[in-house]
């Protein structure tokens, strides 16, 4: 099933400079799988264990998937995935 998976920009050096490719895959796990396939080391930087890191968040249609079945969220024709990468740190914020 294709599906449409945005690429943070730290890991486009993975997907040839890309910030969007296709690939078919029926779960987030088997999507994970598809990008090592085509975009080696992608994996590694996405998953620990089998599973996707702490800080790394991806959204299926706009909804998390550690609110639907994490890795075994279920995928099906022209889904869109975006791959989040949390940002933490800076400054001290005042507001006045």
């Amino acid at each position: 099933m294709p599906v449409t998976v945005r690429i943070p920009t730290p890991l486009q050096q993975l997907s040839s400079g890309k910030s969007e490719v296709v690939c078919s895959a029926g779960s987030i796990a088997g999507l994970l799988e598809a990008l090592e396939l085509e975009h080696p080391g992608m994996k590694e930087r996405l998953t620990e264990g089998g599973k996707v890191r702490r800080f790394i968040n991806i959204y299926v249609n706009g909804a998390d998937i550690r609110t639907l079945g994490a890795e075994t969220t279920e995928l099906k024709d022209g889904d869109t995935v975006a791959i989040i990468a949390a940002i933490a740190g800076g400054g001290e914020i005042t507001f006045s």
